[in-house]
């Protein structure tokens, strides 16, 4: 397949022949993660099997670390066959920068999943927010009203309920629990 590759030695073979279709492979990776069709970032292994060895923030195991690691170890060898007599060391050397691609892909991965936050809405991060009564809210839990309240950035409109005397539109209230899983209960600041 690859022509000038039969007057090298087995070793340099071996290097190239791992060095062609990883780079390939690598590079469709790389295509597919910025065009955002690639699903597979290292964060999930690529078989079955209880991996969960706490916080983790990717797994060994994967497709993708294993695409990295043979991009330093068979490029290493490749550069350095020359360079290098001892085949060994070669080899030592290829295996390290190996782990050593794998190590930054760790770092990067780390990095990124700090810039991570959940903005999803959940009811109880409104407790302890202010907001605003939008339509009145009836005395002492007779009915519910309506309240604006901001998450996240986010404004939202909740129905809410009261346990003191009525609360007109545009006042401002305290959110001070949640009732029935779904209506808030305020009190007028």
């Amino acid at each position: 397949m690859f022509g000038f590759l039969q007057n090298l030695d087995s070793l340099h073979q071996t290097f190239w022949y791992i060095a062609i279709p990883v780079s390939v492979i690598f590079i469709i990776q790389t295509i597919l993660t910025f065009i955002g069709a690639d699903g597979a970032d290292g964060i999930e292994a690529d078989f079955d099997g209880d991996l969960d060895g706490g916080d983790a923030p990717f797994q060994l195991f994967s497709l993708r670390n294993l695409i990295n690691f043979l991009i330093g170890f068979s490029w290493t060898g490749v550069l350095f066959y020359t360079k290098l007599e001892n085949k060994t060391i070669l080899v030592l050397l290829a295996t390290a920068v190996g782990a050593a691609f794998l190590f930054l892909f760790f770092l990067l991965i780390r990095q990124i999943m700090k810039l991570s936050e959940d903005n999803t809405f959940k009811l109880a991060n409104t407790v302890g927010k202010v907001g605003s009564v939008y339509l009145s809210i009836p005395e002492e839990r007779s009915g519910s009203g309506k309240v604006q309240v901001s998450v996240n950035g986010t404004t939202h409109e909740l129905d809410a309920i009261t346990s003191g005397e009525r609360i007109p539109s545009g006042n401002m209230v305290k959110i001070t629990g949640i009732e029935s899983g779904k209506l808030l209960i305020v009190e007028k600041l």
